[in-house]
């Protein structure tokens, strides 16, 4: 069976593709009111964001238990697989990486290599995918991990919001901040590069997205490209439209961003995920 790729689900990669290239996916959890939902399993992503805005009490997010992780290794050792890279959510974002790393060390039967990928969402999932296809060839560990480390640096997540208020509600920004933000009617810019989230704040909905055009701007030439968003598929669609010079010609993933980043930043978000061809002069 040779090396076997495990992620969790903030990856955001398509099903068919998770499929395609047997790729192990540990779903996070989705908290609504007293119960936890498998990501991806037990709550849709559009029935998760047509009811966020009227949820009563804030969704919070949790993460799989050891067992979750301990039990896939074991289970893909048991068929076969010879190594295993697990590759999550950036650390700076998320304890998930932590409990794989935990259970990595109580697997005795399968060497098991856990790798923070600095990033979210299908800035991971570009690092997985690659990794799963490379594993699919024969591919070392080795050689796998020193493709990964060229790919990482050149990766770039951003997206921009249409309000502070879901970061206010889930507690990952500053309360005054978050205040002063809706009243001034802000909308924030997130994104993610080298492991560290950052951020930026313009007026209107035009602004961030000339931002974001700018933003991809100078990171091209651009190897790889992916439509991000938040049940947003028709603003996805537009922002493409706007942005067609700039992105590769080839096969473009345009994907609802997984509950358990979404729960932080609300609906209607728009952005992408992309490999630069060379690492941005501008870190």
């Amino acid at each position: 069976m040779g090396i076997r790729i495990v992620t969790d689900s903030t990856c955001d990669l398509p099903e068919n593709l998770i499929r395609e290239l047997r790729i192990t996916v540990i779903p996070l959890y989705i908290n609504l009111f007293d119960k936890g939902y498998l990501d991806g399993v037990e709550i849709t992503r559009k029935d998760f964001y047509t009811n966020l805005p009227n949820y009563k009490v804030h969704p919070t997010t949790g993460l799989p238990g050891i067992n979750s992780f301990t039990q896939a290794y074991q289970t893909l050792a048991s068929k076969g697989a010879s190594e295993i890279l697990s590759i999550h959510i950036s650390k700076s974002l998320s304890s998930t990486i932590d409990v794989a790393h935990a259970a990595a060390s109580e697997v005795d039967d399968i060497s098991v290599t856990v790798r923070d990928s600095n990033q979210l969402s299908l800035g991971t999932g570009f690092q997985v995918e690659t990794a799963a296809r490379m594993a699919l060839e024969g591919r070392s560990m080795e050689e796998i991990l020193i493709t990964l480390d060229d790919i990482m640096p050149r990766t770039y997540v951003a997206a921009g919001l249409q309000t502070l208020d879901y970061l206010r509600r889930s507690g990952r920004m500053n309360a005054f901040v978050a205040g002063l933000g809706s009243l001034l009617q802000v909308k924030p810019i997130l994104t993610m590069k080298h492991g560290q989230p950052g951020s930026e704040r313009v007026r209107t909905t035009a602004k961030a997205e000339s931002r974001l055009i700018k933003m991809l701007e100078e990171h091209q030439p651009v190897e790889r490209f992916a439509l991000l968003h938040t049940n947003a598929p028709e603003e996805a669609n537009a922002f493409r439209a706007r942005i067609a010079n700039l992105i590769p010609d080839s096969e473009i993933y345009s994907m609802d961003i997984t509950p358990v980043i979404g729960a932080h930043i609300g609906p209607g978000a728009v952005g992408y995920a992309l490999i630069s061809e060379k690492i941005s002069e501008k870190q």
